[in-house]
């Protein structure tokens, strides 16, 4: 059943799935890809959390990491997060290490799922250009919203791609260690975008985990399980025993969602259900 949804205008000018109740996990969604994307993913974590899935290419102007973390920022203190978890997929890890790297202060823990944050590869440049191999292995979902980023926003996107691509992200990674945060590398036993041994020198920088992700039926796991897999991706967050998963608080049942948007031409997105 789908719940009704909540208008907020120019709520930090970033559209953003809110769902769930309890200490908050903050997902940075992967390249090209939406809120929608992680709609499953976050339904299941909402049983043990609060999910905020902002979408991280809407706006207008040039697309800068700075600026979207900077909205990101200003989104949680709209809605009243003091502390928060990480959860970084793909190109949203290299966003999430960089903002650890701006203030770790209110941040409980990290965790990095087949991430960008690890990686500078020749490919990662063909797939910010022509996406093929990605759209052969993404999901109808995330397909869609794939498309749908392309259309609005193709200028936005390759400038991300640009950045992922040639940012150092070296030193932000020592911070984390430095700061003692926790910090966990989950990685598909058969990333196809991604080297495993990236993420795993990834995870000895961060002074981590790194935890290689099975399926139970022994088909291989690609590098979009996060969204494809929900499931299994949640019982692999559950054996990290993750601080945000520890406490809950009260108020919103599990599974009803708030829905916080800035009109858009594309008009409005289902994203609450119930």
């Amino acid at each position: 059943m789908v719940s009704p949804k909540t208008l907020v205008e120019g709520l930090s000018g970033m559209d953003v799935l809110d769902i769930g109740d309890g200490p908050t996990v903050l997902i940075l969604h992967g390249y090209g890809l939406r809120p929608s994307t992680y709609r499953s993913t976050a339904q299941l974590l909402s049983q043990r959390c609060r999910v905020l899935v902002p979408s991280l290419f809407e706006g207008s102007g040039t697309w800068d990491p700075d600026r979207t973390l900077d909205a990101v920022v200003s989104l949680l203190g709209t809605l009243g997060v003091m502390e928060y978890s990480i959860i970084g997929h793909s190109f949203g890890g290299a966003l999430g290490l960089r903002l650890v790297a701006r203030d770790a202060g209110p941040i409980r823990e990290v965790i990095f799922a087949d991430t960008l944050a690890a990686c500078r590869e020749w490919r990662l440049a063909e797939e910010a250009t022509h996406p093929t191999h990605f759209l052969r292995m993404a999901s109808p979902r995330a397909a869609l919203d794939f498309f749908h980023s392309w259309i609005a926003h193709p200028m936005r996107l390759m400038r991300a791609g640009l950045w992922a691509f040639t940012d150092d992200r070296g030193p932000e990674a020592s911070i984390i260690a430095e700061h003692g945060i926790s910090a966990h590398v989950l990685w598909a036993d058969r990333d196809s975008l991604l080297a495993r041994q990236d993420g795993e020198a990834f995870a000895k920088d961060l002074n981590g985990t790194f935890t290689v992700a099975h399926s139970h039926a022994r088909e291989p796991l690609d590098h979009n399980w996060m969204f494809r897999h929900p499931s299994l991706f949640v019982e692999h967050l559950d054996k990290l025993e993750l601080k945000a998963f520890r406490s809950r608080g009260s108020g919103l049942d599990v599974g009803q969602g708030r829905t916080h948007r800035r009109s858009n031409r594309f008009g409005q997105e289902d994203c609450t259900i119930n």
